[in-house]
């Protein structure tokens, strides 16, 4: 039974935790969250099933680190705000999973801190990987694996349409829902409005199948209702912002290499994943009905441990640690 460090107990954190206990993986022995309604409080008042004697603590005073097996992390999108807490961490050499999305490919926007880390953990002895449904699988891993069975890919072009109408609420106001154009915009422009990780996808890609990127872009706008809907946030009517839509383009040259198309909005009526390979073999795989995030977020981060935990120590991607698979719960 793996005990857990458990640092973030927002929606995303509780689930992970509560699937721990309930997968029969672990136990949290220790939980950290800097929240006023949060800090303080039993972990059994969040989590159904954890243990009585678990306080959610505001800082990592107390933490008996040579307890625990491994601490994840589910705190922020942004590396450069969860990098202190990574760098703690590994000096006490944990193996750390994170849901922090630009640690999936963290060489993308913060190279010099990857390195920083990287040099941390092999220190140390600790490990650390960035991981999630998207990025960390659907729009990355599972695209590449995919060209395993290819002699030769000219490009690639990867789909995430979700209805995110059963998507956790955080989530919800993270693509805008809700908002007027004026909001969404400014939003937007202070960075707090998009999906994380397109750019980390892409260049994961393009790193897994040898291509060489040398420019590319990213755009975002919002998705309109067609019709009056609810959501986590209050009704949206007909007309206003339901969602976002992204793509992300890389390039070789004049050539388009790497297409990554998202969209998440309440009420989309045709959910689904694709990965398009133009090569030969060609390749066209579609989930119909999509892929739930919140349910596979919290399954990757923890079926990603083990394989992590048999890993060198160091900075890790999904392409550095051994195959990930659905992890069954240990004996004593």
């Amino acid at each position: 039974m793996l005990k857990i460090l458990q640092i973030g107990l927002g929606p995303l954190g509780v689930r992970i935790a509560t699937d721990l206990s309930e997968r029969g993986l672990g136990r949290v022995v220790a939980a950290v969250d800097v929240a006023a309604d949060i800090a303080g409080r039993k972990l059994s008042e969040l989590v159904p099933g954890a243990g009585a004697r678990v306080r959610v603590a505001a800082d990592f005073k107390a933490v008996a680190w040579k307890s625990i097996d491994c601490a994840i992390v589910a705190s922020s999108s942004d590396l450069a705000k969860c990098a202190p807490t990574f760098k703690l961490l590994l000096e006490h050499g944990m193996t750390v999973v994170s849901t922090c999305e630009e640690l999936s490919w963290p060489f993308l926007r913060h190279a010099k801190l990857a390195r920083e880390l990287d040099r941390l953990a092999k220190k140390h002895g600790g490990r650390l990987l960035g991981t999630g449904v998207n990025p960390g699988f659907l729009m990355d891993t599972f695209p590449v694996g995919a060209t395993a069975i290819a002699r030769s890919v000219d490009s690639i072009e990867v789909h995430r349409y979700q209805d995110a109408s059963s998507r956790r609420i955080p989530f919800q106001k993270k693509i805008g829902v809700g908002l007027n154009e004026a909001e969404f915009k400014a939003q937007v422009k202070a960075g707090t409005l998009r999906h994380v990780g397109l750019g980390e996808s892409l260049h994961f890609i393009a790193d897994g199948v040898g291509m060489k990127i040398t420019r590319w872009e990213e755009d975002i706008a919002p998705v309109f209702a067609t019709r009056n809907m609810k959501s986590g946030v209050g009704p949206v009517h007909k007309g206003a912002i339901c969602g976002v839509r992204q793509e992300a383009r890389g390039f070789e040259g004049k050539q388009l290499k790497i297409e990554l198309k998202f969209q998440a909005s309440i009420g989309y009526e045709d959910p689904h994943d694709r990965v398009i390979v133009v090569g030969v073999p060609p390749i066209d795989l579609v989930w119909r009905g999509g892929v739930q995030g919140d349910i596979a977020t919290s399954a990757i981060t923890l079926n990603s441990i083990p394989a992590l935990q048999a890993s060198a120590p160091g900075l890790h991607t999904m392409a550095t640690i051994p195959l990930v698979g659905c992890a069954a719960p240990r004996r004593k």
